[in-house]
């Protein structure tokens, strides 16, 4: 009877110490921050009259936020969903696979979530990613450069 309950005990401390391997802490972007990020940009691309849609994803690339300035293509808004969505889930801004394309790695195309194009920045805390920001509409450049101005805000964060 004692060995049971001693086996017992084992396979449930074994099962709590499986359980609580399993668990992770980590920073999450909130809405608040979403929107912390997407004022930065905003105001980056309003000073420079850019018309570009600015899109902010958590850190599975799920949308949370997305915003079209006025006189912007309504193309802009998948392209600049897109770029966001990649920096998250590689954990690189988007430019890493453009560059790789024009360099003849052309099998970048290929990765699955994947767009080969400038404009998407992850947002990192703590050396972690959080999230991404993606922009489209202006010049790739400007579009990084807009991207940058809303990423930087994330330094301010609370960490």
């Amino acid at each position: 009877m004692i060995s049971k309950i001693a086996v017992a005990a084992v396979v449930t401390g074994m099962m709590a110490g499986i359980a609580q391997a399993q668990l992770v802490q980590k920073t999450a972007l909130t809405l608040d921050g979403a929107k912390q990020v997407m004022a930065a940009a905003e105001a980056k691309a309003k000073t420079e009259g850019a018309r570009v849609v600015i899109a902010v994803v958590d850190d599975g690339g799920n949308l949370l936020l997305l915003e079209r300035l006025d006189d912007t293509q309504v193309a802009s808004v998948n392209v600049g969903i897109d770029k966001a969505r990649t920096a998250a889930i590689y954990r690189r801004p988007s430019k890493v696979f453009e560059d790789q394309v024009k360099n003849g790695r052309v099998s970048a195309l290929a990765l699955h979530g994947a767009v080969a194009l400038q404009g998407g920045v992850p947002i990192i805390v703590n050396g972690k990613v959080i999230g991404a920001i993606g922009v489209s509409g202006e010049t790739p450049q400007q579009d990084e450069d807009i991207a940058i101005a809303g990423a930087a805000i994330a330094a301010s964060f609370t960490k």
